[in-house]
């Protein structure tokens, strides 16, 4: 984000601390807009309606929306960049559970409010092509609204044709956890340095990291 700040010109950045806070934003776009709008820091020439005017019925905010679609753009190609550079590494504990429920069978996803592209880049390159190939992918803007509500949870388990009560999610963010259980999932959170001090409180398990934990298959199967 703060690479195409500059590349715009736009003057402003944000630090870890600014970032876990918009961390409880849903989605880049989503983000930028709520940053924008709470600190009137549009550029001059986004003169339209604010999104709260466009819930009361106002035009549609062209300028606004065109830049922060093209922002998020530019940020999709950057963060491709970035981990197919291979600089980025996975959390420790991802591969090892992927492969359990590879050879168990058991059907796994990714729902990301994240730009589609980029989390597929991301899985095939980190993981590798037969672990990418096993996988459904739910990103974006695939649904009409993203976490903290359970859309994307609710989409995943209805595509996949699974009981959401037989689901557990893997969750790294308060929204990402309210999401999951609003969709009467089971849900394991494992934090991030931009969400430990978020409230869990509805989590069936914290963990720092899945490895440390020793989190495995039939410990996500005994949260059901």
């Amino acid at each position: 984000f703060n690479k195409v700040f500059e590349e715009r010109g736009l003057g402003y950045s944000w630090d870890v601390d600014e970032y876990g806070r918009l961390c409880e934003v849903g989605g880049g776009k989503e983000r930028m807009t709520f940053y924008m709008n709470k600190n009137k820091c549009w550029p001059e020439d986004c003169t339209n309606p604010t999104t709260e005017a466009l819930v009361k019925g106002l035009p549609v905010d062209e300028t606004r929306l065109a830049l922060v679609k093209s922002c998020h753009a530019r940020k999709t190609e950057l963060f491709q960049e970035l981990i197919g550079s291979g600089v980025v590494p996975l959390r420790p504990g991802i591969l090892p559970l992927v492969d359990e429920a590879i050879a168990a069978g058991a059907p796994h996803a990714v729902c990301s409010t994240s730009n589609e592209a980029a989390v597929r880049t991301l899985v095939q390159t980190l993981m590798g092509e037969e672990r990418y190939a096993s996988f459904e992918f739910f990103c974006g803007d695939c649904v009409p609204a993203k976490k903290p509500a359970p859309d994307v949870y609710n989409l995943a388990a209805s595509t996949m044709k699974l009981p959401k009560g037989k689901c557990v999610v893997i969750e790294d963010s308060g929204i990402g956890c309210k999401a999951a259980k609003a969709a009467g999932m089971a849900c394991l959170v494992t934090t991030s340095t931009y969400t430990v001090d978020e409230d869990f409180s509805g989590a069936d398990r914290i963990v720092p990291e899945l490895e440390a934990a020793e989190v495995k298959l039939a410990d996500l199967r005994a949260l059901l």
